[in-house]
C-alpha cells in the first residue's frame, strides 16, 4: 500500500512539474481578454408607492434589478 502510494505520489510530482513549464494556450481555448466594467447608464424607476427612485440615489448601495416580463 505504501508503495503504491508512493509511485502515485511521484506520478503527480512529475505531472505538475512537467506542466508548470508550458504556458496555457489561450487561443486554442478561446479565451477572451478581461474588459473593465462600464457604469450603468442613469435611470429611474417608479416604485409600488408611486415614489421615483434614481440609481444614483443608491450610490454605494448594492443594487439587484429583477426584469420579469410575460410573451
Amino acid at each position: 500500500m505504501i508503495r503504491r502510494t508512493t509511485v502515485v505520489g511521484v506520478a503527480l510530482a512529475l505531472l505538475i512539474v512537467s506542466g508548470a513549464g508550458a504556458a496555457p494556450d489561450f487561443a486554442s481555448l478561446q479565451v477572451q481578454t478581461y474588459q473593465p466594467p462600464k457604469p450603468a447608464p442613469a435611470f429611474s424607476l417608479p416604485t409600488v408607492d408611486g415614489r421615483t427612485v434614481r440609481l444614483e440615489d443608491l450610490r454605494g448601495k448594492v443594487v439587484l434589478l429583477f426584469f420579469w416580463a410575460t410573451w
